[in-house]
């Protein structure tokens, strides 16, 4: 699992053109620069140099497809809220990597509360959820404790940041 630690771009420094050019690619990440240009009312090489700059900074982390899992066979998903046996950097560093080898899990967040992780897996059923909370979580030294809440829907809200 890469490190994801970074410097976080100043809000301050992020303008209405600037948001505008995240909404649109949010919405759109397809569109071309000229298009994108076009709707924020910028010359295409001032919009690209905004983009670019979106990009250097990690105000705009990248890009993707999103795929339906049932490409892969996948027809479960679910949360597996994890909590570790000690609070150390070691012992997270440890589970973190584990994390990183497995190709059922989508997502980790890092959490405070009563558990330490939740971590998003998709999976092809009910059996292979079950075996795969056994083998990846319940035999791990750092792990104490595990519950597992099935994802029935999710939606992406397509619009996050627009009204910040």
């Amino acid at each position: 699992m890469p490190n994801n630690i970074r410097i976080h771009p100043d809000p301050a420094l992020i303008d209405r053109i600037d948001r505008a050019i995240l909404a649109y690619l949010q919405h759109d990440a397809r569109m071309t620069n000229k298009e994108l240009a076009a709707k924020v009312g910028l010359a295409p090489s001032s919009c690209l140099a905004r983009v670019r700059r979106l990009e250097q900074t990690g105000a705009l982390l990248g890009y993707h497809a999103e795929v339906d899992p049932r490409v892969y066979g996948v027809t479960l998903e679910a949360f597996i809220a994890i909590r570790l046996e000690k609070h150390a950097r070691p012992a997270s560093a440890a589970f973190e990597r584990h994390l990183g080898t497995l190709a059922e899990v989508r997502g980790v967040f890092h959490v405070a509360g009563a558990n330490d992780y939740l971590v998003h897996v998709a999976v092809r059923d009910a059996e292979h959820l079950r075996e795969f909370a056994l083998s990846a979580f319940a035999t791990r030294q750092e792990v104490a404790h595990m519950e597992t809440s099935l994802i029935f829907s999710h939606r992406r809200n397509p619009r996050f940041g627009a009204g910040q």
